[in-house]
């Protein structure tokens, strides 16, 4: 699979990174927390060519199953002039955009924790990071595979994401790749898969989206410990710049699934189309939901000056603020098992079949 980066016959980004790299010497000086986080990640690592049946069929033009009413554009004006090989069409290409952005900031999450290795001042931190760069690095290849594999098709990145990214990496304090990479491009994802994982009735992209939420979800408990501990030391002048891009940051998340790339690729009416992703009812009640991981978070890490509650009140998710961070997180760890068990029953079910044909035979 070549995806380039939105610039034709492009098919890489580069740019210089701010930051230094720090050493400490104060190996004793983890935080339990931190630590015990730690040793999740060290106990959780899995294989996706083994975890994950890749033999399961998916249909292109249909690979998540999603209900025709929950579609972006249902309703539309745009949306009713398509015949069903258009809308067939349509689904292979959004399902392409969705899972293609999902890749790209896999890449872009395993850089950002590369950085922190690099940039964070505290062992335990460390330790931590270098785990996720591997679940980073394990998601990256997941999402690869099932584009190249199953859907046929793959977008450039989003400029929204590429902004972001950029913004993040090109700071030089050590705490912006986590806030920018943690907090909002995780979180956002985070919500992404799980209204995805729970819409779908497809076993092969509900296993990958299951299973990368059960990473993902550490990732974003990891960098709410860490920046709540490291915020609450800082200026009020500091906390107000770190809101700023908490604001504009999360701007960029709320315009990046408006799918405009898409609608572009397919030719349809981009005045139509986009002023619909902006005011129609199921895009409002979508983008409520992607917040429901970030706020809660923001406030969490002490983030919650007038100036960011009213941005998410002019936002519509402001109410996003009361979702339980935990709950969610230990439902994410529960259906990723609920499937690895019922995975299970079903290859030792068949394994009992096989063995009793087997033994009929050699009776015969």
């Amino acid at each position: 699979m070549n995806v380039t980066d939105g610039t034709p016959g492009n098919t890489s980004w580069t740019f210089p990174a701010a930051g230094d790299n720090f050493f400490t010497w104060e190996y004793d000086s983890g935080r339990e927390r931190l630590l015990s986080l730690y040793q999740k990640g060290k106990d959780k690592q899995w294989d996706s060519a083994r975890r994950i049946d890749w033999s399961l069929p998916v249909d292109p033009y249909d690979a998540l199953g999603t209900p025709e009413k929950t579609l972006a554009l249902y309703g539309s004006r745009q949306y009713a002039k398509l015949n069903e090989r258009e809308r067939q069409e349509m689904r292979q290409h959004m399902a392409a955009w969705e899972f293609s952005q999902f890749l790209h900031g896999e890449q872009g999450a395993m850089i950002c924790s590369a950085r922190i290795v690099q940039s964070v001042p505290d062992i335990d931190s460390k330790f931590y990071a270098a785990t996720q760069v591997m679940d980073e690095a394990r998601h990256a290849e997941i999402f690869t595979r099932f584009l190249d594999e199953k859907i046929g098709l793959s977008y450039p990145i989003n400029p929204h994401l590429k902004s972001l990214l950029e913004d993040a990496l090109n700071d030089a304090r050590w705490d912006m790749p986590y806030l920018g990479m943690q907090v909002l491009i995780e979180g956002l994802a985070l919500a992404a898969f799980g209204i995805l994982r729970d819409r779908t009735d497809k076993p092969l992209p509900k296993q990958i989206l299951a299973y990368v939420m059960q990473d993902e979800a550490r990732h974003v408990a990891f960098g709410r410990l860490a920046l709540r501990d490291y915020y609450a030391e800082l200026s009020s002048a500091e906390i107000a710049e770190r809101e700023e891009f908490v604001i504009e940051g999360c701007h960029l998340m709320r315009d990046r699934f408006r799918m405009q790339e898409v609608w572009e690729n397919l030719g349809f009416d981009m005045k139509e189309c986009m002023e619909y992703m902006n005011r129609g009812p199921r895009m409002r009640a979508f983008r409520s939901l992607l917040f429901a991981r970030i706020v809660p978070c923001v406030r969490d890490i002490g983030l919650w000056s007038p100036a960011v509650r009213n941005a998410y009140d002019a936002m519509g998710v402001l109410d996003m603020a009361n979702s339980d961070l935990v709950k969610l997180m230990e439902s994410d760890e529960m259906q990723a098992d609920e499937l690895d068990r019922e995975r299970r029953e079903t290859l030792a079910r068949t394994a009992e079949v096989e063995e009793s044909i087997a033994l009929g035979a050699a009776n015969s």
